[in-house]
């Protein structure tokens, strides 16, 4: 699994009211303390579900391999 791709960091009320509450991919609500992660890629929070699907399938330029489904 890729984890370079990704900074973790806990939940603070910072992040949760400023920046975001929701994870970026499946919009899980985000709890204060919860560890979540940076996706330095695209440039989101995400959950810990997430990162781990996303990391499975991204090569070590933290790119999705190539044949990975996009949005259209």
């Amino acid at each position: 699994m890729n984890t370079q791709c990704f900074v973790e960091q806990d939940a603070t009320s910072n992040i949760l009211l400023r920046v975001t509450n929701v994870c970026g991919l499946c919009y899980k609500t985000f709890e204060e303390g919860e560890t979540i992660y940076y996706d330095m890629h695209s440039y989101r929070y995400i959950c810990k579900d997430c990162m781990e699907k996303l990391a499975s399938n991204m090569n070590e330029d933290c790119v999705i391999e190539a044949g990975e489904s996009g949005l259209f």
